[in-house]
């Protein structure tokens, strides 16, 4: 690619995380395309210099210009959230798998040659008892207890064995930035489990900065884009510690966690990140 040319970013779901990464690529000098599902929306996308569209993903059917907000991609990014139930579902119903698979024919069609999906770390889970100083890597087997976990697995593989493009897979872990942080949702709770399980969470900037590295890759071609990354901070305090000291940082009520009960939790390693990428975390969580 010349120096000249801007490279053309489409980002499908410019929400908590894909407006922020979308804001700091055009400051790298990337055009971007970025989609919401809300009309009120596009102003703000517009406004920050982000070619704005309406997209919305539905099992059978795609609502709004797909063709025209892939056209002339380099990359893709998906950043749709799967939005289900949490535990495992006895139906057979694919919701999150079945967007996925309506959306890749017209990846298909389009000049994308690579896809970044943004996945998580559930895909792991946790039902195999994991010992708490168990550390995952990229190479363990994906095991999901959750519903969302599981349709995320199912989507990775979906898209990872397309040969008409190439597709990197992020695991983040928990999501934390600006008013996000769970302890919100356990300060002053009784009979909180696994209190010795670690934490596995990663800051917001940290997130826009792995994305950022990947994309550097794109012009190497010596770099194996099909790749799947953890990316979790190194950090990892156990649950009773970490939320204990957020929720005094905060001034919130301390959450109770039942002591008697065994703690099920893992280590996610981000080792791959810093050394195929060569990223260091910015931010502890």
């Amino acid at each position: 690619m010349k120096k000249e040319e801007r490279e053309k970013i489409a980002i499908l779901g410019c929400g908590w995380l894909g407006l922020p990464l979308a804001k700091s690529l055009l400051s790298k000098r990337y055009e971007v395309a970025g989609s919401t599902t809300s009309e009120s929306k596009l102003e703000v996308l517009k406004n920050a210099g982000i070619f704005p569209f309406q997209i919305q993903l539905d099992e059978n059917e795609i609502i709004g210009n797909i063709q025209e907000f892939l056209k002339e991609t380099d990359v893709l990014v998906i950043d749709i959230p799967p939005g289900l139930r949490r535990q495992l579902s006895t139906s057979n119903e694919m919701t999150f798998v079945n967007k996925v698979k309506t959306l890749i024919p017209f990846i298909e069609k389009s000049s994308i040659q690579k896809v970044i999906f943004v996945s998580s770390t559930s895909v792991y889970g946790d039902s195999n008892n994991f010992s708490t100083s168990l550390e995952v890597t990229e190479e363990t087997q994906p095991n999901p207890d959750t519903e969302s976990g599981k349709q995320l697995a199912i989507a990775e593989a979906l898209l990872q064995s397309n040969s008409y493009f190439k597709t990197t897979v992020i695991r983040f872990g928990g999501l934390l930035g600006d008013d996000r942080h769970p302890v919100k949702f356990l300060a002053g709770r009784t009979n909180v489990e696994n209190a010795e399980a670690p934490v596995n969470m990663i800051q917001r900037e940290d997130c826009i900065g792995i994305i950022k590295e990947i994309l550097k890759q794109v012009q190497h071609d010596n770099w194996e884009w099909n790749q799947t990354f953890n990316a979790v901070a190194p950090q990892h305090p156990t649950r009773k510690e970490y939320y204990h000291k957020k929720a005094k940082n905060l001034n919130l009520p301390l959450p109770i966690f039942a002591e008697n009960l065994e703690s099920k939790g893992k280590i996610i390693s981000s080792k791959k990140v810093e050394t195929i990428l060569g990223y260091s975390f910015q931010k502890e969580i």
